[in-house]
């Protein structure tokens, strides 16, 4: 595919393989650049795929959002917002749940159990039949935590990321709830990018809105959202641009992305707007 040329900056990135690719709602890919076959490591790129999985778990009737899951007083809702109380790492309780956005990938491994128990199919496997099969993404596994041991594609997520923009395996009303802010007004660190006030995330995903320093762009709506991973990799949905953008590599965040990244966006952007793809 022609890529559109903000694509190909990624060829600038100090990092051995990227792949990079723009989507809109209605499944249309603007541009690709790089192997977009490659297979890479998430990290925590995972877990919107695996808060999607609860979704579904949700609209299929297996759980409820709002039941306890986690930490006494903690519920399926709490653990898809980061405010169920669990530490990043330990299955340690640390705050009161709602009352601290505390960045967990222990609460994404206590709700993948919790899924599991409650559909009587391993975290891994629903997850690969709720969410990769519908949407044909053959080459994107979960091999371990679903707060961060994922394997995909860029070809595979530009799936998901219109999948997001134009939901056909939720309701739309639930993606809304997801993409809105849950908890809001709630302090917290937003690892890479230190404490944030608010940090304001939904349901497995992160929302832009005021947010400084952010891995998005400066010309990125308040509305974007998605997540980052440590492997060096992102996915964002801008809904004023009508548009998201996947990037994948093979080398661990660190400061070449903080530098990168939001400039990589804004270019994306701006590129949009030329194409007259902004809303």
């Amino acid at each position: 595919m022609e890529s559109m040329q903000s694509l190909r900056t990624i060829e600038n990135w100090p990092v051995p393989t990227a792949a990079a690719a723009v989507v809109r709602a209605d499944g249309t890919v603007l541009g690709t650049h790089g192997p977009v076959d490659h297979r890479f490591a998430l990290a925590s790129v995972t877990k919107p795929l695996a808060a999607y999985a609860a979704l579904v778990a949700y609209e299929e009737g297996a759980i409820e959002l709002d039941e306890p899951a986690g930490p006494e007083g903690s519920t399926v809702r709490h653990l898809l917002a980061h405010t169920s109380g669990l530490a990043f790492d330990e299955h340690r309780v640390t705050s009161p749940p709602g009352q601290r956005r505390l960045y967990s990938n222990a609460g994404f491994e206590v709700l993948g159990d919790h899924i599991a128990k409650a559909t009587g199919i391993a975290f891994a496997e629903y997850l690969h039949q709720a969410v990769f099969e519908p949407l044909g993404m053959a080459s994107t596994s979960l091999d371990g935590s679903p707060a961060k041991d994922g394997v995909s594609t860029v070809g595979d997520l530009v799936r998901f990321a219109a999948e997001l923009q134009q939901p056909r395996l939720l309701d739309v009303r639930t993606v809304a709830e997801a993409t809105a802010v849950v908890h809001p007004g709630l302090k917290g660190v937003l690892p890479g990018y230190g404490h944030q006030s608010p940090n304001d995330w939904g349901l497995g995903l992160e929302i832009r809105d005021g947010k400084a320093p952010h891995w998005t762009g400066a010309g990125s709506s308040p509305r974007t959202f998605g997540h980052f991973g440590q492997a060096g990799t992102f996915l964002w949905v801008d809904p004023d641009a009508r548009a998201a953008c996947v990037a994948l590599t093979d080398r661990p965040f660190g400061p070449w992305a903080v530098e990168a990244w939001p400039a990589f966006t804004d270019a994306v952007l701006a590129e949009l707007g030329e194409l007259g793809e902004l809303g």
